[in-house]
């Protein structure tokens, strides 16, 4: 009887499932980012830190970021970039154009690590690229720009020569000069993307060469303080700077990637991550141009968000010649009457608009 029960409870331990263990919980995703200015309270590497964060409250508990600011392009970028590689970052998003060789020469050692070359044009089996079309959200300030200029004349502190930041300033000039045919736009080279002071002493020496208005294609905020100080306007880029300008604000060219960085660190995280090439702008929601400042007539502000809408609709295209051709400031035709320009050679821009007194990379005097 003992032995018949016996066999009976051994025989239900087979039908009464043991309480099973937890899955192990897995590894938060670890993503790291390399910036090339210190993280401030706005411009270039402040949008991207919002990107950093946006990822966290996105997928909490699911990713660990980090980041390293304040890196110099060269071979310093690649040491940082290898660093955040050994410490296990399977995600690692490099944010400056002079990231892209160190980013590649990493990538080939560390074959497991997707890499994300911001503003880069290389690509490889574990690195994409991405970029916003800026030069949308420059045609729209161009054309605030055009309506609140006295003078007809605006300035533009640049950093590089190279195709973005020539693509910003030929869509300014040809977004004012839809507007005001008389504007002419003074750009002052620094070659370098982050020194405020020389950000300052350039949009001081701008404005004593007349312009009223100014842009700039730099990483401080350094260009909007010497509008306010000298009682001036200024077009804000990357990020909404009312806080250092109040006055001087025009508009704001603002910069958007949290959505772009989840979705890639999602795509890391369910194994779909693929190299390619985004090229997103206002329609995308990467590039938006609002926050105007207090000096903007209602007019004005409602004509540029009009042309923000046409842009995403597909309506616009800042670089087409509607009515007549499009000519360099050589003289030399650049876009034929009732031709656009297509991506590849909006991405190989290498001249200035006419209307611009500047050369390549040459100061002016």
């Amino acid at each position: 009887m003992l032995k018949n029960l016996a066999a009976a409870l051994a025989a239900a331990c087979f039908l009464i499932p043991a309480f099973s263990q937890p899955a192990p919980k897995a590894d938060p995703l670890k993503v790291g980012f390399v910036y090339v200015t210190p993280v401030t309270d706005a411009g270039w590497t402040r949008q991207h830190d919002d990107g950093r964060k946006a990822i966290e409250a996105a997928l909490p508990g699911k990713v660990k970021t980090t980041y390293v600011d304040n890196v110099a392009e060269g071979p310093d970028a690649e040491r940082v970039i290898r660093d955040l590689a050994q410490q296990g970052n399977k995600l690692i998003f490099t944010t400056s154009f002079g990231y892209m060789e160190p980013t590649m020469k990493v990538a080939r050692d560390f074959p497991d690590v997707k890499f994300e070359s911001i503003t880069g044009y290389k690509t490889a089996p574990n690195v994409a690229i991405a970029n916003a079309r800026y030069y949308e959200g420059r045609y729209l300030a161009g054309v605030a720009a055009g309506r609140m200029t006295k003078t007809n004349v605006a300035g533009y502190v640049a950093g590089f020569p190279i195709p973005e930041v020539l693509q910003g300033i030929n869509a300014f000039t040809m977004g004012m000069r839809s507007v005001n045919p008389k504007a002419q736009v003074k750009v002052v080279w620094l070659d370098v993307w982050f020194d405020p002071p020389k950000e300052r002493d350039a949009a001081m020496a701008l404005f004593n060469q007349d312009a009223d208005v100014i842009a700039f294609h730099t990483g401080s905020t350094a260009v909007m303080a010497a509008a306010q100080e000298r009682g001036k306007l200024a077009i804000a880029y990357h990020s909404d700077m009312r806080k250092v300008a109040p006055d001087a604000q025009l508009v704001a060219v603002t910069h958007h990637w949290g959505d772009y960085y989840t979705q890639r660190a999602r795509a890391v995280q369910d194994g779909t991550w693929k190299s390619g090439n985004t090229w997103g702008g206002v329609k995308e929601g990467m590039i938006r141009v609002g926050d105007f400042g207090p000096k903007v007539p209602k007019p004005v502000q409602d004509e540029v968000m009009a042309r923000q809408k046409d842009i995403a609709a597909g309506k616009l295209k800042p670089f087409q010649a509607a009515a007549a051709d499009v000519r360099d400031n050589e003289g030399h035709v650049v876009i034929a009457k009732g031709q656009s320009l297509a991506d590849e050679q909006i991405l190989n821009m290498n001249w200035l608009v006419e209307g611009v007194q500047g050369h390549v990379g040459r100061k002016t005097p």
